[in-house]
């Protein structure tokens, strides 16, 4: 029974009478949450009653004093974010020194760090940074040198930064970093005339690179063919030298000069396109003289013979 009751008890307090008192408290302005990154400004009969910007748990009637119980009444609460903030400006338009339409695209952090003038010091503190930041930029970057304009981004943020710092701080801004992320062309048709020159210088470049590489290559090709040139003169003098060198030392032995010589006339016939008919040592007379007179001796050839003579008869 003991168990029921502390049960029942249990979940009334915590289901009914926990929830309505934080209601009532919260009501009379007794304590309030500040989550982080968050700030609240207290409003009492047109005055700021106190600023909590620390995360967490506050008891307003300690901290504030029993008159924040007429807060919700009488007066109003502010909560403010006060987190890094960033943003991106596109393409402000700013001319150089030479004339050039160009566009300037600018990023900055923010975070707001005096809430009581971010409230009262601008009705729209943002949107007035953002006019200040663009038109900072269009006036300390314009008449600049085209080249200074593409090439120094660095100090021409921190022109920028310098410039619109104060005003910012009036309005309850700290400026973070301000950087300027591109400057490009704004006009299309001179756009489209760099590209043309850029693409015109690089046809002149490549064809540059590609006559030196094929003037280089015929340098080459024709030291080359000299280069050959002499070592095949050199060695066409050389080879008589050589073979008569190479005779000279064959001919001091006779047998070795005829074998010699009986190998090149072999060599000779056997790379020519004569027939080759080899005749048996113990031949007669009458096969030489056949051979020699180019009748054909293959098999099924029939010789003409004349017919034998035999006596007369009487």
């Amino acid at each position: 029974m003991d168990f029921i009751i502390a049960l029942v008890c249990t979940f009334v307090f915590c289901w009914i009478v926990l929830p309505l008192s934080q209601v009532a408290l919260a009501a009379i302005s007794f304590y309030t949450v500040i989550l982080e990154g968050r700030c609240k400004v207290y409003m009492l009969f047109g005055r700021v009653l106190g600023v909590i910007s620390e995360p967490g748990l506050h008891f307003l009637w300690l901290r504030l004093g029993p008159q924040a119980a007429l807060v919700p009444i009488f007066g109003r609460v502010y909560e403010i974010d006060v987190r890094l903030d960033q943003e991106y400006l596109r393409s402000n338009p700013v001319n150089s020194e030479e004339g050039t339409p160009m566009g300037v695209g600018v990023w900055y952090e923010m975070r707001v760090v005096q809430p009581v003038d971010y409230i009262f010091k601008n009705v729209d503190p943002r949107g007035s940074l953002r006019a200040n930041v663009s038109n900072a930029t269009v006036r300390c970057l314009s008449n600049l040198p085209l080249h200074e304009m593409l090439e120094s981004r660095h100090s021409m943020s921190r022109v920028v930064r310098s410039e619109v710092s104060p005003k910012a701080e009036e309005w309850g801004y700290h400026l973070g970093s301000v950087y300027i992320r591109k400057v490009h062309f704004r006009d299309n048709l001179m756009i489209r005339q760099i590209e043309q020159k850029v693409v015109n210088r690089l046809r002149q470049v490549t064809s540059a690179i590609r006559q030196a590489g094929a003037n280089q290559v015929d340098i080459i090709t024709s030291s080359a063919e000299r280069k050959a040139a002499t070592e095949f003169a050199k060695a066409r003098s050389v080879r008589p030298q050589m073979i008569g060198e190479a005779l000279r030392e064959i001919g001091q032995d006779a047998d070795v000069l005829n074998a010699v010589f009986e190998t090149l006339e072999i060599e000779r016939l056997i790379k020519g396109q004569g027939e080759i008919t080899l005749v048996p040592g113990d031949a007669g007379e009458t096969l030489v003289g056949l051979l020699s007179s180019g009748v054909d001796l293959k098999p099924g050839h029939s010789l003409a013979t004349k017919p034998p003579s035999f006596p007369a008869t009487h």
